[in-house]
C-alpha cells in the first residue's frame, strides 16, 4: 500500500512508492476505497504544472460545437460543416460535435459499462490488471508510472477494437464493442469531412487508412482528497490520427490554446474531436495536434471514453508523410515519413508532459 508521506521527504523512496503504488493492482481507486484523507506524494505535481497559464472563461474562447445532423442530406449544409471542420482543426485543434448519429441511450449505455467496470470487486478487476500492452484487454493506472513526473490521478483500461479486435469473452462485462463500431461509422465520416476541408476528394483519408485501427480507452477519476496537489492527466498531446471522446458532466479537459488553459465544457449528447499529431504530420501543418490535460477533482468519479484512430503498435510497414497533393514550392514538406507504429513507440516512450519538446518535433524536417 503507498503511504502517505508527503510531510516526511527524508523517508520519500520514490521508486518503492511506485511499486507499493502497482503491487496493489487496485489502482487510484484502490486509495480512495482505503479512505486516504492525503495524497501520497507520488501524486504531487511540480507547482508550475497545475499553476502555469490561466483558464479562461471568455466566451471568445469557446471550443466549436459543429451541429452533423443535415450533413449527408444536404449538399450546401454539408460546404458549410466542412469549412467549420476546417477551420477548428486550424485553429483550436478541437471541437464538439451533435446530432453525430450515436443514440444518447447508446452513449450512456457505454458510460455505466465504464463505472460498472471501475465499481465492482478488486478481485474481478484484478485479473485484467498487467502492463503487457499485447494483452486483449489492459487495465492499470498510468501508463508511464515508472516514467512520468508524477502519478496521474486516474486508472484506465484499454483494448484494440480494430483492425483485430477482441474475441468477445475477453471483454468486461458489458462491453460489446457495439459502441466502438458506430464510432468508426462517425469517424469514416469525419476522415471525409477533414479531407474535403483539405481540398481533397472524400475518401482520401481513409484510403490512407486513417480510420483503419481504433484503440478505445476508458478512464476513471476518482474524487481526489487533495485536487490541488494533483492532475487527472497531464498536458500532452495525442499520438494518432485523431480522437472521439466522450465524457461525462463533471468536466476537467482544459486545452492549451493562445498559452490559456481553455475548459471544454460538457454538453449533453455531444462528443469532443481532437486531431492527433499523424494527422498534424500528414497534413504538414494544416491542421494542429494541440496539447490538453485533465485536472482532478474533489466531486468525481469523472468517467471518460476516448477512440483514438491509429493502428498504433500494431505491425504495419505503411510510410506516413505530408500529403503530395497539400506539397508546393510555398508549401514544402516538414516532416519525414514514419510508419504509425515507430511514431507510437517514440512518443508512448516518453510518457506524458515532456516539458518543451513535442514528439512531433522529433520528425520534423
Amino acid at each position: 500500500m503507498v503511504t502517505g508521506n508527503a510531510s516526511n521527504p527524508d523517508q520519500y523512496d520514490r521508486a518503492s512508492e511506485l511499486k507499493a503504488f502497482d503491487d496493489t493492482k487496485a489502482g487510484v481507486k484502490g486509495l480512495v476505497d482505503a479512505g486516504i484523507t492525503e495524497l501520497p506524494r507520488i501524486f504531487h505535481q511540480p507547482a508550475d504544472k497545475i499553476q502555469k497559464n490561466s483558464v479562461s472563461g471568455d466566451t471568445q474562447f469557446s471550443i466549436p460545437i459543429i451541429d452533423l445532423a443535415e450533413v449527408e442530406k444536404n449538399p450546401i449544409t454539408r460546404k458549410e460543416i466542412v469549412d467549420k471542420v476546417g477551420n477548428a482543426s486550424r485553429k483550436w485543434g478541437f471541437f464538439q460535435v451533435i446530432n453525430h448519429g450515436i443514440p444518447v441511450n447508446v452513449l450512456e449505455e457505454m458510460m455505466d459499462g465504464v463505472r460498472r467496470f471501475y465499481e465492482q470487486d478488486d478481485e474481478v478487476k484484478r485479473q485484467y490488471y498487467t502492463r503487457d500492452f499485447s494483452k486483449p484487454v489492459v487495465y492499470n493506472s498510468n501508463f508511464d508510472l515508472y516514467t512520468g513526473l508524477a502519478v496521474n490521478w486516474r486508472d484506465t483500461f484499454f483494448s484494440f477494437m480494430a483492425p483485430n479486435p477482441p474475441k468477445m469473452e475477453d471483454l468486461p462485462p458489458g462491453h460489446n464493442g457495439g459502441y466502438s463500431k458506430q464510432v468508426q461509422t462517425l469517424g469514416n465520416l469525419l476522415l471525409e469531412l477533414l479531407s474535403e476541408a483539405l481540398g481533397l476528394k472524400p475518401d482520401h483519408l481513409k484510403e490512407m487508412d486513417c480510420g483503419k485501427g481504433l484503440a478505445i480507452v476508458c478512464h476513471y477519476y476518482p474524487a481526489c482528497p487533495q485536487p490541488e496537489l494533483a492532475l487527472g492527466n497531464s498536458k500532452h498531446a495525442d499520438n494518432d490520427f485523431f480522437t472521439v471522446l466522450l465524457q461525462d458532466h463533471i468536466g476537467g479537459l482544459q486545452v492549451l490554446h493562445e498559452d490559456k488553459w481553455i475548459n471544454v465544457p460538457p454538453a449533453p449528447g455531444s462528443l469532443v474531436i481532437n486531431i492527433g499529431d499523424l494527422l498534424q504530420l500528414i497534413s504538414n501543418d494544416a491542421f494542429i495536434s494541440v496539447e490538453h490535460r485533465v485536472v482532478a477533482n474533489s466531486v468525481g468519479p469523472r468517467v471518460s471514453v476516448a477512440c483514438f484512430f491509429s493502428t498504433s503498435i500494431t505491425p504495419n510497414s505503411r510510410l506516413y508523410g505530408p500529403i503530395k497533393e497539400l506539397l508546393s514550392e510555398e508549401n514544402p514538406p516538414k516532416y519525414r515519413e514514419t510508419t504509425v507504429a515507430d511514431y507510437a513507440n517514440y512518443s508512448s516512450g516518453r510518457g506524458l508532459d515532456v516539458d518543451g519538446y513535442k514528439a512531433l518535433l522529433h520528425f520534423r524536417l
